[in-house]
Parts: structure tokens; sequence; C-alpha cells
């Protein structure tokens, strides 16, 4: 049974979309008359890999035990010119704000930014041509049929990034949670240790008729940008949000100062992303009311006061935050919205189309290889002449021929293509 606690915001997955179906190969035939004419039916396309944003899951850990996603294959044409069914979709449900990856190139591929949000993410191969499909004015008994389209997985990462307007951010037990459960109605776990946060807390903060999303993010430390603590896994949460909400511990009754610890949660930052050091931030002076805060105030504003808006407040009884909600909202009036991973919104892996070859030597051989060659030694039959002939035609049509004279070939030179190898002849 997974830990209740444990909270996964990036996975790798592999995902393999269906191969298409075999063309069937076959012939009429009744009673007295066998081989009455071709009626092998195409076979059924591949199923796709779609991802869709569902607002209802709310973290990758479902992946970490299942991690293998493949569609249905199609299935093989049947006679009388019956087509194979089509395979069977597979659709994975990811959490709203996830970002879709190839692992090995990591190119954004989707940004699941809208709950419902459906994106193809791998297309299933096409199903194979029956030996009907073949049939022309010359050729009335095609004795051959098309392979459907194989496909290959691929690996993809998935990684969560929390679509909130508002980061809270700090260092372990300042009181991040506690403020989240008094401007909201989130309900975080609150403890006086560090690391009580393990994972991101959402709460909508209403402000009259208006509101907006406001994220709680686990301590930070410092080195977090270089991975130490709990803050390297969770800083990518506040990278799609508007503004950042610093809170500070400034009763300073751990130990630390409270200009140090803003100085170094702004390196982490900065270390981690020059366009998170950017946003705009608001600094909250937490834990006011507790004696000795008065001086670190003083010492506090006199050092920022100039640059930053501050607050004061109590978060354990409430104080200062009607305050607090009215300047972020003020600041958030100004703000562009929530905006979206950039991404490539035309990726698809896909196996048609894309047909290219290239020509090497081994020794006295011309060697073809590629997309095509994979083509043609699904479709070929060598000991059908009108397979051959369809073979033969393919290689003048798509340019392997006059690459091969371009590469200086002569009469009765060797080609080997897939298992195929033949004399030139021109």
């Amino acid at each position: 049974m997974a830990d209740k606690n444990l909270f996964i915001d990036k996975v790798k997955i592999t995902i393999k979309s269906g191969d298409g179906g075999d063309g069937m190969n076959s012939f009429k035939s009744f009673k007295g008359k066998p081989a009455c004419g071709p009626d092998g039916g195409d076979g059924g396309d591949g199923g796709g890999v779609y991802i869709v944003a569902d607002e209802n899951v709310n973290d990758l850990v479902n992946f970490r035990f299942i991690s293998k996603y493949f569609a249905g294959n199609g299935e093989r044409g049947g006679s009388n010119k019956c087509f194979g069914k089509r395979g069977d979709d597979v659709i994975i449900k990811v959490p709203v704000g996830t970002v879709v990856k190839d692992f090995e190139t990591q190119t954004v591929i989707a940004d699941m930014f809208d709950n419902g949000e459906k994106k193809l993410i791998a297309e299933g191969g096409r199903g194979g041509k029956g030996n009907v499909r073949f049939t022309t004015s010359r050729r009335h008994a095609p004795n051959f049929a098309q392979k459907g389209e194989t496909t290959q997985p691929h690996i993809l990462q998935l990684e969560l990034k929390v679509i909130a307007d508002v980061g809270i951010i700090g260092f372990p037990n300042v009181g991040k949670s506690t403020l989240l459960s008094k401007i909201s109605a989130a309900k975080p776990k609150i403890a006086n240790y560090h690391f009580t946060t393990l994972s991101p807390n959402l709460g909508v903060v209403k402000y009259y008729d208006n509101s907006f999303v406001a994220a709680d993010i686990p301590g930070l430390i410092e080195g977090a940008a270089d991975g130490a603590g709990l803050g390297h896994d969770f800083l990518r949460h506040i990278e799609r949000t508007r503004m950042l909400v610093h809170v500070i511990d400034i009763s300073g009754v751990e130990g630390r100062n409270p200009v140090d610890d803003f100085k170094k949660i702004n390196d982490e930052l900065k270390d981690y992303s020059e366009k998170l050091a950017a946003l705009p931030q608001v600094i909250v002076l937490n834990k006011c009311d507790i004696f000795g805060a008065e001086e670190n105030i003083k010492s506090f504003k006199k050092k920022y006061g100039k640059k930053y808006k501050i607050f004061e407040i109590s978060a354990i009884n409430g104080g200062g935050c009607e305050e607090l909600i009215s300047g972020i909202f003020e600041r958030l009036s100004t703000l562009p919205p929530v905006s979206r991973v950039e991404s490539d919104e035309s990726f698809t892996y896909r196996k048609s189309g894309n047909l290219g070859f290239e020509i090497y030597m081994d020794g006295d051989v011309y060697v073809v290889v590629g997309d095509l060659v994979d083509m043609l030694c699904r479709n070929v039959v060598l000991n059908d002449p009108d397979s051959m002939a369809y073979f033969q035609k393919i290689l003048r049509e798509k340019g392997v021929i006059s690459k091969l004279k371009e590469m200086g070939i002569k009469e009765n030179d060797t080609v080997s293509i897939g298992e195929v190898e033949f004399d030139f002849v021109n």
C-alpha cells in the first residue's frame, strides 16, 4: 500500500501506440469456381495514446506502480473485404498542470493546463491494405497484401507544476502553512518542526467578489537549488506563479537572522532560475507578536522597506491578514495571468509519412536503409511478380534508383535492401 503522505511530482513512463493490423490476402471461392477474384480486407489501425488533464488527480504517485501504457494493436483484415477492428486507445489521466516531455530530448510536448484538456501523444500504426486494394486494370489477381505499420515505444517525463497565482515561500517553520490556513479554507498539516509540509498545498483566497489561488511551497533551505533539503524538488511549483509572498520569521526565536534569511532564499531562487528571481514579491513579517520582534522589524524595514511592500502579521491568530490579502490582490490586479509552459503543440509521435532512406557502401555492396526499406520489407512478396513490380516502382518513385546512379553504381553491381539482394540492371 502506498504511503498516503507520499507526494510524487516527477515520473518517467513508457508509452507505445498500437501496431496496424495486416491486410488480408484472400480470394473469393465458390463451389466449382475457385479463385473468383481478390477479396482481402484492410487491417485495422492501431490505437493511439492520449493524455488527459483531470482535476480529480492530485499527483503522479500512481505512475510509480504502473509505468507502461501500451495501446491495442489493430486486427488483421478479413476475407470478403472485411476490415480489421481498430485497436483500443490508451487514455492516461494526469493532474492539471502536468508538463509532458520527451525524456530523451526534453522537448516539451504539452502543458496540460486546463481540466479536461486532451492531447494525442502517439499515433497508432496504419492498418495494411488487403490484396483487393492492389487490383488494377492490368493486375486482376494480386497475390499479396500490405502489412500493418509497426510503432516504437517512447519514454515520457511527466512533471507537475502547480498552477497558482501566488507562491508562499520561506524557510521551514516560519508559518507558511499557518498563513495559508488563515487566508483560505485550506487545511494543511501544521506542526512545530521543520519540513512539516511535504507537498504543495493549494488554497482559494476570497477577496469580496474575487478570488485567487495561493500555494504553500515546502520550506527552502540554503543549497536548495543544488538539491539540498526538500526545496529543489518543489522550486518548479512556483515557476508559473504570478507573484511570491515571502514569509519571514521576524521573531528570531530559532536563532536565525531575518535579514540573512531573506537574502539566502532569494539567492536560491536566482541560482535556480533568473525568471523565478524576477517574480514580484511582497514580504510578510510573521510572529510580530513575539517579544523581541520589534527591534528586528525596524532593522528589516530599514534594509528593505524602500524596495518591497512589507506586511506585519501574526499568522497564529490572524492579525494583519486582512491587510495582507488586500495588498496581494492589489498587486495581482497589475500582473498578467498565469501562463502555459511553451510547448510544441503539433508534436505527436507518428509512424506514417516519413519514408526517408540512406545509402552506404559495405565493401562492393550498395546498402539501402531507412523507413522506406522497412515499409518495403513489410509489403513485398519475393516470389510474386506483381509484388516485385510494385517494389521496383516504389524504388523509382522515391528516388532510390536516381541516388544509386549519382553514387556511380554500374550494371550488375549488388544492391542490398533489407533481406533482398539483387544485381542492378539499368
